[in-house]
């Protein structure tokens, strides 16, 4: 039994959700944003709550509960508070500022490696005595917010912005 499955996703007040032809379909203040769903669930949407189960006892089925029940969740915080990601740089010399539309990181590299920042995400650093802090927010889309690790001397890696890198 798929633990995620079971929990509902509860819709605030100001997204308005729609299933139609086996698409959900979810709007707010950041965006729309849908999700298919494929013959292999069933999703029910009353009274605020969406609930997912699976369609019949097949391994598929109950395969995909979980996974739909993420791909809805995360649509519905999308388009109403949007993703935020906060890293921390730490390290002797890094640093992080942002310039205009560029994220401009010192982390060790005998040189500044500079982003562009892509539309629809804003980017915010602050300084701390022995840190910097880098708030990634703002994007309806789950993965245009994302990080990846870098290794074992910095919390943060360029390539969470979707750009392409030589690191």
């Amino acid at each position: 039994m798929s633990r995620v499955g079971k929990s509902p996703v509860e819709v605030p007040n100001d997204v308005d959700v729609t299933i139609v032809n086996d698409v959900l379909t979810a709007k707010g203040k950041l965006g729309e944003q849908s999700v298919p769903l494929g013959a292999d669930v069933m999703v029910d949407f009353a009274d605020g709550v969406i609930t997912v189960k699976p369609a019949n006892e097949s391994s598929h089925s109950r395969a995909m509960w979980g996974t739909v029940r993420s791909l809805i969740n995360n649509v519905v915080v999308g388009v109403s508070s949007g993703f935020n990601v906060k890293m921390d740089i730490i390290g002797v010399g890094y640093r992080a500022a942002v310039s205009g539309k560029t994220l401009n990181l010192q982390v060790g590299h005998s040189h500044e490696i500079l982003y562009p920042i892509p539309e629809g995400i804003s980017i915010e650093c602050e300084r701390h005595k022995y840190r910097s802090a880098v708030q990634i927010g703002n994007a309806s889309d789950k993965w245009r917010a994302r990080y990846v690790p870098f290794g074992s001397r910095s919390h943060i890696r360029a390539k969470a912005l979707g750009m392409k890198t030589n690191i």
